[in-house]
């Protein structure tokens, strides 16, 4: 099957890659010719493990290309998806939808017999419809059909979940288009559920998912709060509850607020599809101010712990949302960052592969190291803002003496928390009151 896909992105390139990866012939479009010219080399632009290696044997091998041409990713395509992003507005936090609506209206006029369209970007409930329209606007003789395949690759984890999924949705009424579909996916078929929707379905489904995960994570985050209040052990009680089949282990880990380029977009986007269709979603309204706010007494839990130190030094562990990508966007790290910042805290910070992207943002407003010790030389506390696998292993002893205060805040329980007080570290964590030791 010839496969265009319309962003070379978080989702479009690995879905390209795993594509390529199965025997398709697969064209990625990009306008950055830049990034194309990266990607024709056999290099990606963001960090997601196991990509590069896939994308160099598929270069070798002929089933993956790129281009900036939509004519030629397009031209000839039995299936071209549009995987590009939907950013939130500034002001009302609704999805833009330029970079679709544009990719719809330029690919129009390029197809070429029967071809579907599929939309993974995340977009709205009825963007399929406006696909639909734009494209027999621009070309009224093209033979398609529009459907909506929503992704749900995890950063870090994306070309396993592409060859693992838990779920394949596709969401169209069209007897042509599911059977190719089913002949796309068939590979998958022992290993996951396929189902087919409404395309209207389809498009909640991803919204509907992320918004749930996210209730979830803030959920956790206030039984916390409770737990440090009461005198009782948050991760006994995630434990506990989490055996519970109907509620699951996952996504009940206390940390500082949930982020990266999904969550906080997706409920940010479907609380104004709500009040658009004037609904009330009370708890996703409840969920994105407690995550807001979670950030906030995060900071402030920090700052109180130098606040007795003149001009106090805090290394921090960790700047993306989460372990195992280089995405900065949204991560509770960064904004705990910009706190500290206004508050003129002296700050320095390791991150196994964000530095690039933080710097983006932050510019040098902090220091950034490249030792994952070294980061807290002469440091008054120790903040872990991200969990990556390799804090796990972290040697306390190493920097016992390295510290100028033995101060240690533990935001995502990666030490061992006996151990560093038996080191003589202060300790704290979230979720775990004064408990005798």
């Amino acid at each position: 099957m010839k496969i265009g896909i319309i962003g070379t992105g978080y989702v479009g390139l690995p879905t390209g890659v795993g594509l390529a990866e199965l025997g398709h012939k697969v064209i990625c479009i990009d306008r950055e010719i830049s990034k194309i010219e990266y990607l024709k080399k056999g290099k990606i632009t963001f960090f997601e493990n196991g990509l590069e290696e896939l994308l160099k044997r598929n270069l070798e091998n002929g089933n993956i290309s790129f281009t900036s041409s939509m004519k030629e990713g397009v031209s000839g395509a039995d299936l071209v998806i549009i995987a590009v992003g939907t950013p939130p507005h500034p002001v009302t936090k609704e999805a833009d939808m330029k970079f679709v609506h544009s990719a719809a209206t330029e690919l129009a006029q390029y197809l070429d017999g029967y071809t579907i369209i599929a939309n993974k970007s995340t977009v709205p409930v009825g963007t399929g419809d406006d696909i639909e329209n734009l494209i027999a606007k621009r070309n009224p003789l093209a033979d398609f059909d529009v459907v909506s395949l929503p992704e749900f690759l995890r950063e870090g984890f994306a070309v396993h979940d592409f060859f693992n999924p838990d779920r394949i949705i596709i969401g169209t009424n069209c007897e042509r288009a599911k059977d190719i579909l089913k002949e796309l996916y068939d590979p998958f078929k022992e290993k996951s559920e396929i189902i087919f929707v409404k395309r209207r379905s389809s498009e909640t489904i991803k919204y509907a998912s992320n918004a749930f995960l996210a209730m979830k994570i803030h959920y956790i985050n206030e039984m916390a709060d409770f737990c440090e209040k009461v005198n009782a052990n948050i991760y006994e009680v995630a434990k506990g509850v989490g055996m519970d089949s109907r509620i699951g282990h996952r996504f009940l880990n206390p940390g500082p607020g949930y982020g990266g380029s999904c969550f906080p977009k997706d409920t940010h986007a479907l609380h104004f599809m709500a009040k658009q269709n004037e609904i009330e979603l009370t708890l996703i309204e409840a969920t994105i101010k407690g995550n807001e706010k979670r950030k906030k007494e995060i900071s402030k839990k920090i700052i109180s712990k130098v606040k007795h130190i003149k001009d106090p030094k805090i290394a921090i562990l960790g700047l993306t949302f989460k372990g195992g990508t280089d995405d900065c966007r949204e991560s509770p790290a960064m904004d705990i960052i910009y706190d500290l910042l206004d508050s003129k805290l002296n700050i320095v910070a390791y991150d196994p592969k964000g530095i690039k992207n933080a710097q983006n943002l932050l510019g040098e407003r902090i220091t950034y190291v490249d030792d994952k010790y070294s980061v807290a030389d002469n440091a008054d506390l120790l903040v872990v803002l991200t969990e990556w696998d390799e804090f796990k292993d972290y040697d306390l002893s190493n920097i016992k003496n390295k510290m100028r205060w033995k101060n240690i805040f533990d935001t995502r329980n990666v030490f061992d928390r006996k151990e560093a007080i038996r080191l003589g570290f202060s300790f704290s964590c979230l979720g775990i009151g004064d408990i005798d030791e």
